[in-house]
Formats: C-alpha cells, sequence, structure tokens
C-alpha cells in the first residue's frame, strides 16, 4: 500500500512540474502575442504619390494571419507555425485614384479592364523586390494575392510574399511599376515588428 501511494505521489510530482512548465511556456507565448497586439499589427504606413496615384506600403506580421487562421485555443502550435515563418514577410500594397476613380481602367493603365485585372492577378510579383538594409541582399516576390473588391472600395489591394528574408532584417520594397507606368518605386519600411 505504502509503495502505491509513494508511486502516485510521484506521479503527481512529477505531472504537477510538467504542467507549470507548460504554463510558463504559454505565459510567454501569450506576453509575447499580446505586445505585438498592443502595439498594433501593422507597421507604419509609407505613401509615395505620383501621378494622382497613391502607392501605400505596410508591412503586416505573420502572426496576424496565423492567429486569424488557427485561433489562440492552442499557443504552443501557434508560436510553432510563427516560428516556422519567421523570415517570412507579407507587405499590403494599396493604389488609390486621388479621385476615387478605379484605376484598372485603360486610362491608368493602357490595357483593357480585363487585362489590367489579369495583370494585378498573375504578373504584377515581378514588378516587386525587397532589399535588405543590412545584408544589401535582394528578395525577390514569391507571390502576390490581388484582393477583388468589384469597385465597391475607392482603392486596389495587393497582398505581396516574400521568403528567405531573415527576421531582423529592415527591408526596402521596390516597385517597378509596369501597370500603371510610374517607374521604380522605393518604400522603406523600417518599423519591422518582431515577435520579441
Amino acid at each position: 500500500m505504502i509503495k502505491y501511494i509513494a508511486l502516485l505521489s510521484l506521479l503527481l510530482f512529477f505531472s504537477c512540474g510538467k504542467d507549470t512548465t507548460n504554463r510558463t511556456e504559454e505565459k510567454e507565448i501569450e506576453f509575447r502575442l499580446e505586445n505585438l497586439a498592443n502595439r498594433g499589427w501593422k507597421s507604419k504606413k509609407v505613401n509615395q504619390y505620383i501621378n494622382e496615384i497613391n502607392y501605400t506600403a505596410t508591412e503586416v506580421p505573420n502572426a496576424y494571419y496565423i492567429i486569424k487562421n488557427e485561433g489562440l485555443t492552442d499557443l504552443k502550435n501557434v508560436d510553432s507555425i510563427i516560428n516556422s515563418h519567421k523570415n517570412e514577410r507579407v507587405i499590403e500594397l494599396e493604389f488609390a485614384q486621388i479621385d476615387g476613380k478605379d484605376l484598372l481602367t485603360d486610362e491608368f493603365t493602357n490595357r483593357s479592364y480585363e487585362d489590367a485585372v489579369k495583370y494585378m492577378a498573375f504578373t504584377i510579383n515581378k514588378d516587386f523586390k525587397a532589399v535588405g538594409a543590412k545584408s544589401k541582399d535582394t528578395f525577390n516576390c514569391v507571390g502576390v494575392q490581388f484582393e477583388r473588391n468589384f469597385k465597391v472600395a475607392p482603392f486596389k489591394r495587393a497582398m505581396l510574399y516574400f521568403t528567405g528574408i531573415p527576421e531582423d532584417e529592415t527591408i526596402q520594397l521596390i516597385y517597378d511599376d509596369e501597370l500603371f507606368g510610374n517607374g521604380r518605386i522605393k518604400f522603406n519600411l523600417k518599423n519591422q515588428i518582431l515577435l520579441d
């Protein structure tokens, strides 16, 4: 009987110790995510105004999309996913005409509306690259998601995806504007958001 009580006490002791470790890890994860939420989910917007078009670039941390998709019920899983994507970047780029006109018309693109939409959806990623401030390495845009708003909003938005960028690297986004013909546009995204 004493053996069983001693064994049960040992099991209870080790399981409580493990539970305390898990709670400590979860508290650390919660703290990092709370800090990120308190600072805001996006970096400072960087605007460039050229020929009646306002270009706005904003870096959005991967954690925002991961939490939006996964929720906060399993913090260890969320933290693991965030860590596995730490060298990826998401940049939100908005295009808006000063008077709210639809930018994809031939007036601004010298293309048919259908061709302009196809360009935004399938080809525009070739127009973007990121350059590391420290390393001076160049990173190509690996994907773009064009958010169709069907003329409801007065702007167009594209989400740009980059990989292989060290998480502590500040980047400059370079856009060679082939769609609207406004040449090379640079955005210094200095307010890198880190999870620590």
